[in-house]
């Protein structure tokens, strides 16, 4: 079987590697346009889940990260001077630059021709004679492209902004840094990858990117020049949380966060297959899971299906969508509500004492039970913080409306109660409008907004619009278990809860 792969970052490496390795007798040609010494931003993060997945296919790959990588436990939240640690959350990280030099080994050791300086036209690289050709070439990817009616890609690109950046502060382990700014709120994600290097993502709203004079540098340059007056100006801001450590840059400048959904992962053009992987098929908001993981989980099941199927690559290539696309939507879909909740934190950030800010960061896509199973101590201290505020745990605490006492959070329904209905929309392009009602209901004195409908995240944004930007509480209707109904009280999305 001739394979090629077009792109030599670590999704495409890892496949190739796999493999070859599974069967020598292959061969195996990546081509990837960048020299070997190339590579932009800072580190890469590993579950241990995605550990486990990378030893059973490749145990030498494995001990390479363990040998280089940094590894730890709990996430870290900083707000306002405080710090709180959540364990449960056990992950790795390692330098890109690292993890891509180990890789190019890892292929060249296994008999792998890989050929970089190399651009390949797509037409070219199809009338070659390969049996597959795997399109590991970015969210760009040029091969997708050449058939946008087969791979029906879509694309939806977030309000907030990000810079991927280095610092020397050596952080523990993944920390989530939020500080107010004069120009706005700005938070950082950080985590040690080795060397005495951490990786340093810094997001925030349009609106405060702008208030900061941080939108004159010109994103359309090509690769390479990094945005000096961006890291300047972060590296004053956040100086009182790194201890003064300087800010690194390498291609580092703003961005929106694009997730990448394609209808197709796999085609046949001619007598050659065609298969997508990592961000040429798709993308996760890095706070859930980040592209290279995700590629590199792509590539273990591909190779998988080949050695399941044999010389069909066409069954091969089935049984790869069959078993990784529905992964892959799992965490798309959890990504979201992590996305859409980096798109409105500064409400949060000035509305909530770190221990719910904390929380409600921490259960944007789990549940109170499900947080417990990853430390029950830290979910144990909210519960005790909520008691000491309130009096009562959070769905037994007595609420007022309209003047109105009632006796716990948890209502039979809302056609008693002095509530602004509003329609959460099916679609997040139906936002606007609802908001904009929320709004109204808010500048007529509504004492409650009551959100039903739309999906989960559109009416827990309608209800965190409520009452963190307009100060009006609001009611959560939707059919729920009291697990489900307990998060979103304990985190501050909801004042109250009630089943339509």
């Amino acid at each position: 079987m001739r394979i090629a792969v077009l792109g030599g970052g670590p999704g495409g490496l890892f496949a190739a590697a796999l493999a070859k390795s599974a069967d020598p007798a292959r061969e195996v040609t990546v081509l990837e346009r960048n020299r070997a010494e190339d590579t932009f931003g800072f580190g890469v993060v590993f579950s241990d889940a995605t550990l486990a997945e990378i030893h059973a296919a490749d145990p030498v790959l494995r001990t390479a990260l363990t040998e280089h990588g940094v590894h730890w436990d709990p996430i870290e939240v900083r707000l306002h001077g405080e710090r709180l640690s959540c364990g449960g959350n056990g992950m790795a990280a390692v330098e890109r630059r690292t993890l891509l030099r180990l890789l190019q080994e890892r292929a060249l050791d296994a008999g792998v021709d890989v050929r970089f300086s190399t651009e390949a036209d797509p037409d070219e690289l199809l009338a070659a004679g390969y049996d597959l050709v795997v399109a590991a070439d970015g969210a760009n990817s040029r091969l997708r492209n050449r058939f946008p009616e087969v791979f029906g890609a879509t694309v939806e690109t977030a309000t907030a902004k990000f810079v991927w950046l280095g610092t020397t502060y050596p952080f523990d382990g993944l920390t989530f840094v939020h500080e107010r700014g004069p120009h706005g709120v700005f938070a950082v994600h950080g985590y040690p990858i080795g060397n005495g290097v951490s990786t340093f993502i810094v997001e925030t709203d349009e609106a405060s990117w702008r208030a900061a004079g941080l939108d004159a540098f010109d994103v359309t340059q090509p690769p390479g020049p990094s945005d000096e007056r961006t890291r300047d100006y972060l590296q004053e801001l956040f100086a009182p949380q790194i201890d003064g450590a300087p800010l690194l840059v390498n291609n580092s400048r703003w961005s929106n966060f694009r997730t990448l959904r394609t209808a197709r992962w796999t085609h046949r053009a001619g007598g050659t297959g065609i298969a997508l992987l990592g961000d040429a098929a798709h993308t996760a908001h890095f706070s859930v899971g980040s592209g290279t993981k995700m590629a590199m989980e792509d590539a273990i099941a591909l190779v998988a299906a080949l050695e399941q199927h044999g010389d069909d690559v066409d069954a091969a290539l089935a049984t790869y969508a069959e078993v990784r696309r529905p992964q892959v939507a799992r965490i798309q879909d959890s990504a979201r509500p992590s996305l859409s909740w980096w798109e409105h934190f500064g409400r949060s950030h000035d509305a909530m004492p770190p221990w719910q800010f904390a929380y409600h960061f921490l259960t944007r896509s789990l549940t109170d039970a499900k947080l417990r199973r990853r430390d029950a101590g830290f979910v144990d201290g909210v519960h005790r913080a909520w008691q000491a505020e309130h009096g009562a745990p959070p769905l037994e605490s007595p609420f007022e409306v309209a003047g109105r006492r009632l006796p716990g959070r948890v209502v039979d329904g809302v056609a008693d109660l002095p509530a602004a209905a509003v329609a959460a929309p099916a679609e997040e392009a139906g936002m606007p409008a609802a908001l904009a009602a929320v709004a109204r209901a808010a500048a007529d004195g509504a004492p409650l907004v009551a959100v039903s409908g739309g999906t989960p995240l559109t009416r827990r944004l309608l209800c965190e619009a409520a009452r963190l930007e307009h100060r009006v509480p609001a009611l959560l209707v939707e059919e729920a278990d009291d697990d489900v109904r307990l998060t979103a009280v304990l985190s501050g999305r909801a004042d109250l809860v009630a089943a339509p």
